[in-house]
């Protein structure tokens, strides 16, 4: 049993470290498409911002992921702490198929929305999907929505606003400000980024503790946290250049102004979702952010083809991840 548990603990800081190697491309794609950063430079910077994002703000997101999403209060009572764990780690290998499959494809498809329709997958087979919490899983589906609709309005009005406070200003001197500037708002972004993605291994990590006996209530330890935020940054620094590439190149392009209103407008969506405890997308809020940043310059600025395939991937992810889920647990339901 104790073998099974080290498995998925290992399997769930292994999920973070591909979060954080399939998700580099939100914090780094701006800076490289601007040319402020080579690559290298940019995925060490986001690295950092990703280790220590975590600390800036409360463990809301970990506990929703590892309470809010399948009510495993219920089903720690119906399943023994072998099946429960088995649950865990099919959600696990659900999100990570997911999350390579789409790294494969270059996709920037949600790390945090593979890992929830792990969830959903697993515990539909397992005890069935009355033990999914509605309200939970609706207010996701919601910020699919409302964060990229957010990350777009946000990106496009702060780079209206900027445009014209600049109008007047000679363009060379109006980059090398904003060359400066980007430096900042990528390492924001980083922060947030790390703030968001690190504490949903967190929530997990913490309620396979719970269920196996080693914590009496849902608080994550120190330990939980350095590791999660260890893994996401390893991952960070070894970068998905797949996405990176569609990220920085295929949807629109961008000077160092407009990277620069992009990465800020995604990076307070996520820090006022992390507030709140809503485990939102990083690369929805980006992604919009650069799509609403390229539609100031008119919709045919926007590469919409590829702004359709990655809506697509978005919409699909929870149901992918979800039978990737499923399947798994069967397979370790023989197995174990």
């Amino acid at each position: 049993m104790l073998e099974l548990i080290m498995i998925t603990i290992v399997l769930a800081l292994l999920f973070d470290f591909v979060n954080g190697f399939h998700d580099s491309a939100n914090a780094i794609s701006t800076v490289v498409a601007t040319k402020v950063l080579t690559p290298l430079q940019a995925v060490g910077m986001a690295a950092i911002g990703n280790l220590i994002g975590p600390l800036f703000f409360t463990t809301a997101i970990a506990a929703t992921m590892g309470k809010g999403i399948i009510d495993t209060d219920a089903i720690r009572a119906i399943l023994s702490v072998q099946q429960f764990t088995a649950l865990i780690l099919a959600a696990l290998i659900g999100a990570i198929v997911w999350d390579l499959i789409t790294w494969v494809l270059g996709l920037p498809t949600s790390s945090s929305h593979a890992l929830i329709g792990g969830l959903i997958g697993a515990a539909s087979v397992s005890v069935g999907t009355k033990y999914i919490i509605a309200s939970g899983v609706e207010k996701v589906v919601l910020f699919i929505v409302l964060s990229p609709l957010m990350g777009f309005f946000a990106a496009f009005i702060m780079t209206v606003i900027v445009m014209n406070i600049v109008r007047k200003n000679i363009p060379s001197a109006i980059n090398h400000h904003f060359r400066r500037l980007q430096l900042f708002s990528a390492f924001f972004y980083s922060v947030t980024h790390g703030t968001n993605d690190a504490q949903k291994t967190m929530g997990i990590i913490t309620i396979l503790l719970v269920a196996n006996g080693t914590l009496s209530a849902f608080n994550v330890p120190l330990w939980v946290i350095l590791a999660s935020q260890l893994s996401i940054s390893f991952g960070t620094f070894f970068g998905g250049w797949r996405i990176v590439k569609t990220m920085a190149q295929k949807i629109t392009k961008l000077k160092p102004y407009q990277g620069f209103c992009a990465e800020t407008a995604g990076g307070l969506v996520l820090a006022n979702m992390a507030a709140i405890g809503v485990p939102v997308s990083t690369t929805h809020a980006i992604s919009a952010g650069i799509m609403g940043v390229g539609a100031t310059q008119g919709a045919k600025m926007v590469r919409w083809g590829v702004a359709r395939n990655i809506v697509i991937a978005w919409i699909i992810t929870i149901p992918a991840s979800a039978i990737f889920a499923a399947g798994a647990f069967e397979v370790l339901k023989v197995v174990l």
